[in-house]
């Protein structure tokens, strides 16, 4: 269309506010431009906003203060042979590049303070430039109480803890094995005094990714940023040469044009939850909808830059995540579930396909390979009493509600538990006999479980290997998985300076995007936890510095 007489007018305007988006803001504020964020949802945060929070960006302060630093060059042959040519290198370079510097810039904020994840291992550490320590850093616990009128803009915890508990990644690490280890019990008295201290306090404490984004709503509020909560974006606006000069956002029930002199940069997360993209675009087995995405991730940013001529790329893949969902209907993921060490996950001949600790995208990706949809996880009665599942205590009874939905199979014997769950019967007792020698000598022949760091961080520590043990103790348990994710992985086809890319290689001039509404820099793959949000705050900081002039010197 035409461009119109604008209603307001800001040098860079953002769509979505998650942690790319902020970041974005953020940048231009710095920079002396003026910058709008507008937010389709009636919160902030995004997806990021409901994740566990991890930021993976090599180099960061954070990092360094605690001597941390890692060569450029074990960074780049790492992310190579991670992706193994699905990006561009100039993109990878601009990732691990500006990865620093947006971190320098989020920590002028009084606000934004970070710990490194110690030991919470990248997710490929065997790999040439891999890191068993880990390279990920999550924002410090935040009394929400500190965002005022803005405190009931922010997404409700979904993992909240009774009376108020409040756990980082690594305190979960930790309580998962209070049934097994002095450090556990020990992460339970600090958390019985948590509980005490907020009774007390009346604090509203907040960590992982709602501590993020409240952090970053804080600085945007420092920086006068203004941000516009349940303000959809209807429309790009191009000039006569095809120029994006600003958007239609609807707010308040009336249409408002927005003016962008230097840009708009497109945050909106992928289409986790748009039925006929993912029915077009992700394969079998994908399609129904199990992801953990914000609730408004419907790919809007997507298809506004592809009716613009924009290339897309990665859409058929996603940043998978095995799960169960919940009878209610919540979406419950399974990421220290995989270690525990007395349990196989079976498809439906009853055999193990891969290694259960892996990766979940890894995971899933063969899962979907083998058309393994559902597996059902296999575990006995030691496993149920020592370690949590699902958000299920340890030694705690499955919900009834688990169970008359079919979620959950309770059986006294392997043939009775394959019977319910429909897998041969012969097949499920001669995987649970192979495995259990693996666990007996320590070493899975088949699929290398607990050979990796990463495998055997939310394993148990008493055992030879983390991640195997005799899986023999009565009743038995089968719990059905899906195949989840936390968000689409294609998009927008992106340049080194996050630019929207037509087929041809030329740029959408004045359009830029970052985190799920892009083709990801991580490829097919995942670098390790947060290698979502770091190139989504990376390219939001790379998208702000370019609209408005490059990088200072």
């Amino acid at each position: 269309m035409s461009a119109p007489a604008w209603d307001e007018q800001y040098d860079l305007v953002v769509v979505g506010s998650g942690g790319g988006g902020m970041t974005a803001a953020l940048t231009a504020a710095a920079r002396g431009g003026s910058v709008l964020v507008v937010e389709k949802s009636d919160r902030f945060g995004g997806s990021t906003g409901l994740s566990g929070g991890g930021i993976w960006i090599p180099n960061n302060p954070t990092l360094r203060a605690r001597g941390h630093d890692d060569s450029r060059a074990s960074v780049r042959r790492y992310l190579d042979l991670l992706t193994e040519g699905r990006v561009s290198a100039a993109r990878l370079d601009a990732y691990v590049d500006h990865g620093p510097a947006a971190m320098e810039l989020l920590g002028r904020s009084r606000w934004m303070r970070f710990f490194w994840v110690k030991g919470y291992s990248d997710y490929h550490p065997e790999l040439e430039g891999g890191r068993p320590l880990g390279r990920s850093v999550e924002a410090r616990p935040f009394d929400t109480r500190a965002l005022g009128e803005h405190e009931a803009d922010l997404h409700p915890n979904t993992m909240k803890g009774p009376l108020g508990l409040w756990i980082t990644a690594k305190d979960y690490r930790e309580l998962a094995m209070v049934k097994r280890t002095w450090r556990g019990r020990r992460a339970a008295l600090v958390a019985a005094w948590r509980v005490a201290s907020n009774l007390v306090r009346r604090r509203h404490m907040a960590t992982g990714g709602r501590a993020l984004v409240a952090r970053m709503r804080m600085a945007l509020k420092d920086a006068g940023i203004p941000l516009w909560l349940g303000a959809p974006m209807t429309e790009l606006v191009t000039d006569e040469a095809g120029r994006v000069t600003g958007t239609v956002v609807e707010r308040g029930g009336r249409t408002v044009r927005v003016g962008a002199r230097h840009g708009v940069l497109l945050a909106t997360g992928g289409f986790d939850h748009d039925p006929s993209m993912r029915t077009e675009h992700l394969p079998e087995g994908a399609r129904d909808d199990h992801s953990m995405g914000a609730a408004d991730n419907t790919g809007d940013g997507i298809r506004a830059g592809a009716r613009l001529g924009a290339a897309l790329d990665l859409m058929d893949d996603a940043w998978w995540m095995p799960a169960v969902r919940h009878p209610a209907g919540g979406i419950i993921p399974l990421v220290s579930e995989r270690c525990i060490p007395p349990s196989v996950i079976v498809s439906a001949k009853g055999e193990r396909f891969t290694n259960e600790s892996s990766p979940y995208v890894n995971f899933v990706h063969r899962q979907i390979e083998g058309g393994h949809v559902p597996a059902w996880f296999v575990m006995d009665t030691k496993a149920r009493s020592r370690y949590p599942f699902a958000q299920v205590l340890p030694g705690a009874p499955f919900p009834d509600a688990f169970h008359d939905h079919g979620l959950v199979h309770r059986a006294d014997t392997l043939d009775a538990l394959a019977e319910s769950i429909g897998v041969p019967a012969a097949a499920l007792t001669e995987t649970v006999t192979r495995f259990n020698g693996f666990a007996r000598s320590g070493t899975d022949e088949d699929f290398g479980r607990g050979d990796s760091a990463y495998d055997r961080y939310y394993g148990d520590p008493t055992l030879k290997n983390p991640n195997l043990d005799t899986i023999d103790r009565a009743p038995y348990y089968a719990i059905r998985i899906e195949v989840g994710d936390l968000g689409t992985k294609g998009g927008l086809v992106c340049d080194e300076h996050a630019r929207v890319l037509r087929g041809d290689g030329t740029a959408v001039e004045g359009l830029y995007a970052t985190g799920n509404t892009t083709a990801a820099v991580m490829g097919n793959e995942y670098a390790g936890p947060g290698a979502t949000i770091g190139p989504s705050i990376v390219f939001g900081h790379v998208a702000a510095e370019h609209a408005l002039g490059g990088p200072r010197p």
